[in-house]
């Protein structure tokens, strides 16, 4: 199969995939508890394919915000992500930024590329990285809701979780992209949802 363009996302019921507020202590915001994310923990082998399939990519583009709370206008040197010294993209990931850094290598083959010329740019570098393998939008809302409306995105795959927030970051405010229904399949925590992007 030739080299796609896939994301995955868990979203509310109204489809916000974060909350307001997002900080250092609070990664998603005001959401507690995390209820988008349960069915990553408290019910993982029922999900274990879908679980897996979230990393199984040959490189990963992000937001600054997903890689790092917002506000500040300069990197703090010594974050390098919520995710511990392994973080598990195992991969390279560029990670979408006005503020220059030099690469951050992880255990386990990650490396946090801080791309600063735009997402055209860190598409180019992604695709190369990648090689033969798949690369991923791996977030937050604006980053995809952007690679979405640019007809980038070949595969959107959401989990749809059982629970309304009402407020936060939307992933349907100002997205232009259309969406074709492939699969779905429900487990207890989540709604598994694929979609195909239509090419104009």
């Amino acid at each position: 199969m030739a080299q796609q363009v896939r994301a995955h996302m868990s979203l509310s019921l109204d489809g916000f995939g974060t909350g307001l507020n997002q900080s250092r202590e609070k990664p998603f915001g005001d959401i507690k508890g995390e209820p988008m994310h349960r069915w990553m923990f408290e019910d993982a082998e029922n999900n274990r394919a879908e679980l897996d399939a979230i990393t199984e990519y040959g490189a990963f583009i992000m937001g600054r915000n997903m890689f790092a709370a917002p506000g500040a206008d300069v990197w703090e040197i010594e974050w390098k992500g919520w995710w511990g010294p392994n973080p598990p993209y195992h991969a390279p990931v560029f990670v979408l930024t006005h503020y220059a850094r030099p690469p951050i290598e992880m255990e386990g083959g990650t490396v946090f590329y801080f791309v600063t010329e735009g997402p055209e740019v860190a598409l180019d570098r992604a695709r190369e990285a990648a090689g033969s393998r798949h690369v991923a939008i791996a977030g937050g809302v604006t980053t995809l809701r952007n690679y979405l409306n640019m007809g980038a995105i070949d595969t959107l795959h959401l989990q749809i979780a059982p629970v309304v927030l009402g407020r936060g970051e939307r992933l349907w405010d100002g997205l232009t992209a259309t969406l074709e229904p492939i699969g779905a399949r429900a487990t207890r925590l989540t709604t598994h949802m694929d979609y195909r992007v239509a090419k104009s």
